[in-house]
């Protein structure tokens, strides 16, 4: 009986939808992933197509945030785009127990090298970065290291959470450099085998800094993009960036890229140049699904327009609906 009940159930659901498509998860206006929650956007460029490392929220109620999974999503045109589905989880790390952070990945010789965050075993409590391989952009990901390449015992932080967020950047000479951190900014070359550093972890101070740093290079200019904040201002975090002439510094401040996310704490940055373009993906938690409301844990990643100056200073951003389906300046 339950049986017959639901297949009649099924065709008729099949008869009325049958001309309309399925709803979509992924689409060009704001936000770009619509049936989950999503966080920390991530993108790279490889072979002519955009790949969107995020990590997936399942937080409910009350839950601060409950991150069990990085997915990729990729496009060539920014307006279609491909769910690649799970390519990792937390615990796949055999020393780390849960939370998929921020996280960014880079090709080197054909391989793709995923810097996570997670929270590590009771060996070193607290936040760290773990290094993870593909052959693929679209993973599957495995350990690289079967240990942190950097662990809480490692920096000498304010708290327990100071070693998340990685961002890592290749530079004209071919050195990989990693940047991560909260509160404290640390960075260090990373050595050829891209799972140990090639010289001491060191610290930077930056103007309003707080988490989520993005390194980025456009013509001669060095950009850090980062999740801060002024109390003065907003107690939210706003995105700011300061610019260099070198890797390393020295920075300089340059202010605010995008104020603070709708119905957010949090805001994290993701900028990249594609076929000629620039966009800044970021999240909010506006969205609501499933009957819960968008909220610290529960946030949804969008992508904007970015357009710079003639002297190189980015052009503040304002958060919008239609997202990249607005037609781009001249």
């Amino acid at each position: 009986m339950q049986r017959s009940l639901a297949a009649i159930i099924a065709v008729t659901a099949f008869a009325a939808c049958a001309n309309t498509p399925p709803p979509a998860t992924t689409q060009a206006r704001n936000p770009i992933i619509t049936n989950i929650f999503t966080a920390d956007p991530a993108p790279i460029v490889h072979d002519g197509r955009l790949y969107l490392y995020v990590g997936h929220d399942e937080a409910a109620g009350d839950q601060m945030f409950n991150i069990t999974e990085w997915r990729v999503y990729s496009t060539d045109d920014m307006a279609h785009w491909t769910d690649h589905g799970p390519i990792m989880k937390p615990t796949d790390f055999k020393w780390a127990i849960r939370d998929a952070w921020a996280s960014e990945a880079i090709e080197r010789d054909g391989r793709f090298w995923l810097y996570t965050a997670v929270e590590h075993d009771e060996t070193d409590v607290g936040k760290a970065i773990g290094v993870a391989v593909s052959n693929s952009p679209t993973g599957p990901f495995h350990d690289a290291l079967g240990h942190a390449l950097v662990a809480n015992s490692d920096t000498d932080g304010p708290h327990v959470w100071d070693d998340i967020d990685p961002t890592v950047f290749e530079d004209d000479d071919g050195t990989f450099w990693l940047y991560w951190g909260n509160a404290n900014l640390y960075y260090a070359p990373l050595a050829p085998d891209m799972i140990s550093f090639a010289a001491p972890i060191r610290q930077v101070s930056l103007t309003n800094f707080e988490e989520g740093p993005w390194l980025f290079k456009r013509g001669s200019l060095y950009y850090m993009a980062y999740a801060g904040i002024d109390e003065a201002e907003n107690e939210n975090e706003q995105l700011y960036y300061s610019t260099a002439p070198t890797v390393t510094g020295p920075w300089t401040y340059r202010g605010k890229i995008m104020g603070p996310g709708e119905n957010s704490f949090t805001i994290h940055p993701g900028i990249v140049e594609f076929k000629g373009n620039w966009y800044l993906f970021y999240h909010n938690a506006a969205l609501s699904l499933n009957g819960e409301d968008g909220a610290i844990g529960r946030r949804s990643v969008r992508a904007e327009h970015l357009y710079f100056n003639e002297d190189g200073t980015i052009q503040p951003v304002t958060a919008t609906a239609e997202g990249v389906t607005l037609p781009r300046q001249d």
